[in-house]
């Protein structure tokens, strides 16, 4: 069965100004997550502590790397906690900032999925 999917905060708007080609990847990733699945260029995101399940999907288009954070662990949906445009170039290490985000989304995510 095919969960349903939420976009939280930004992540819906900031995935539809990624390039063509990884708004491609990005959709089939979240599909495949919505069936019960994972992609290979799929994995989960460290740093996050608590024993949370957050999955990180990152696609490489002309140089730049981009990157959305998901969950399918709480209630019966896949939600979408963030979406953005690496600028670091040191490093693959995920922003402290960006992930602070995921964070506060995740949170979020808990709250929705228990009404």
């Amino acid at each position: 069965m095919t969960k349903g999917i939420e976009f939280l905060g930004d992540s819906l708007e900031v995935i539809k100004g990624f390039p063509q080609e990884t708004r491609v990847s990005m959709g089939h990733a979240l599909h495949v997550a919505q069936d019960g699945g994972k992609v290979l260029y799929a994995k989960p995101l460290k740093g996050l502590g608590g024993g949370a399940t957050v999955i990180e999907i990152c696609d490489d288009c002309d140089g730049n790397t981009f990157r959305v954070m998901y969950t399918v662990k709480i209630g019966s949906k896949v939600f979408v906690l963030h979406a953005f445009q690496k600028k670091s170039k040191k490093g693959i290490e995920t922003p402290k900032t960006e992930l602070e985000i995921v964070k506060a989304r995740l949170k979020k995510a808990k709250e929705l999925a228990e009404r």
